[in-house]
């Protein structure tokens, strides 16, 4: 089904930036784009008001709560002029969890009980690639994100996170290995970085990979969610609930900003995160991650090096059961703030930067796989601050666990279901 999509004459000035290690790098001018209501017209934005008013329109779980700064929270929808149309690729998936663009244009493919996979953009599904180790398919734990090699074209290395079974239980980890000639097999593999400690539970365990312009890999970890657990978000001596960065054979980089300090891992980049599964590195050296909160606070940040992000003692939201999170501060001194908060929640997976020649207005834009709320939220970007958002896909009636940009900018996603999708959303006609 094709939905004209209006915008209103508003122009916004576009934050420009290139394309994430998720997609294939394509020049494409960057143009203009309106803010505008979201008018309800089904299959690709959500119900909002008048032109400037939020798109989000639901009460929130946390009424009483107030953002740190203006825009923090609800932004203006907006709407793309194209009329788009999406295309089931493929189908019968096993919850899908990550995917990565191979240079002939196929996609790799994680399912999350431990199988790996190359799906041609014709639809066609290869068979499971051997070779990988055994994962923790447990709860939310599995087989999750894949990321080339930044020189994939000569050395054909690949790298994976997943929740590796260990003595008292489990934990995050990266392997890597070289991808055969003929796509069938893994070779050379070796586990580069395990998180630790080891914790017997089944969520959270973050595993959102991203290679940086400058080689450097970024792991986003999960604090495990268990009570106990929540306060090694803060604990420098614990891997949980962190942002971590490392070199391409699992070292840690000497410019780490914990290296050197006692009781410190190297690898940690940043601390106080509760579930991430979103990272973007821009070429500019950016690190934007997105994570789950509980009800209410689900958080995009910019994370920087050594910086405190707050959990568990400074979050929007309630708890599950309902009550406040800990003392219910959403601030504290020494954390910082979120670039952005969802209450209500999307429950956001994967995310990358849009770049490419489809849809020259979103250049810049983040787009952000929505879990709970079935859809890709596109957030425009200005000044480091998000300034618009639409919800795309939304008549896929499904839950988006990643999002990346083929070669032509159509945007690609999967879905995490029993009869999980790759899916295609373009512009129609």
């Amino acid at each position: 089904m094709f939905h004209r999509l209006r915008p209103t004459e508003t122009p916004m000035r576009l934050f420009r930036q290139t394309l994430s290690r998720k997609s294939l790098l394509i020049a494409g001018a960057a143009a203009g784009l309106s803010l505008a209501a979201a008018c309800g017209a089904s299959g690709q934005s959500g119900a909002g008001g008048e032109p400037g008013t939020p798109l989000e329109t639901r009460p929130a779980n946390a009424p009483s709560q107030q953002p740190a700064f203006a825009g923090q929270t609800r932004a203006p929808a907006v709407r793309t002029e194209a009329a788009l149309a999406h295309t089931v690729v493929a189908s019968g998936l096993n919850h899908p969890w990550g995917l990565a663009l191979l240079p002939d244009g196929r996609w790799l493919v994680t399912e999350r009980a431990g199988t790996l996979r190359i799906i041609g953009a014709d639809g066609a599904k290869g068979e499971p690639i051997a070779g990988l180790p055994a994962v923790a398919a447990r709860g939310q734990g599995g087989l999750l994100d894949v990321a080339l090699s930044p020189s994939f074209a000569t050395d054909r290395m690949i790298f994976w996170a997943y929740s590796e079974p260990r003595d008292g239980g489990n934990a995050t980890s990266i392997a890597s290995g070289r991808l055969a000639d003929d796509g069938t097999r893994v070779e050379q593999v070796k586990v580069i970085f395990r998180a630790m400690p080891t914790y017997d539970g089944d969520k959270h365990f973050g595993g959102a990979l991203t290679f940086a312009p400058d080689g450097k890999l970024f792991l986003t970890l999960g604090e495990r969610s268990d009570r106990p657990m929540r306060p090694q978000a803060q604990d420098l001596g614990s891997h949980m609930g962190k942002i971590i960065r490392i070199n391409a054979d699992g070292s840690a980089p000497q410019d780490n900003p914990f290296v050197g300090r006692a009781g410190a891992l190297p690898e940690i980049w940043s601390l106080g995160h509760r579930s991430p599964q979103g990272v973007v590195v821009t070429p500019q050296g950016q690190v934007w991650t997105v994570e789950h909160g509980a009800r209410g606070g689900d958080e995009l940040n910019l994370t920087q090096a050594s910086r405190n992000y707050g959990w568990p003692d400074a979050a929007y939201g309630i708890e599950y059961a309902g009550g406040p999170i800990g003392a219910g501060a959403t601030q504290k001194d020494g954390t910082e703030q979120p670039v952005y908060y969802w209450d209500p929640v999307i429950a956001p997976g994967g995310m990358t930067l849009y770049s490419g020649a489809m849809f020259p207005g979103w250049n810049g834009n983040l787009l952000v796989a929505a879990l709970r709320e079935k859809h890709i939220a596109r957030l425009v970007i200005e000044n480091d601050r998000v300034v618009g958002e639409e919800r795309l896909l939304t008549d896929l009636g499904e839950r988006v666990r990643d999002v990346a940009v083929g070669p032509d900018g159509a945007v690609w996603a999967i879905t995490d279901e029993d009869d999980g999708k790759l899916v295609r959303l373009a512009r129609a006609g």
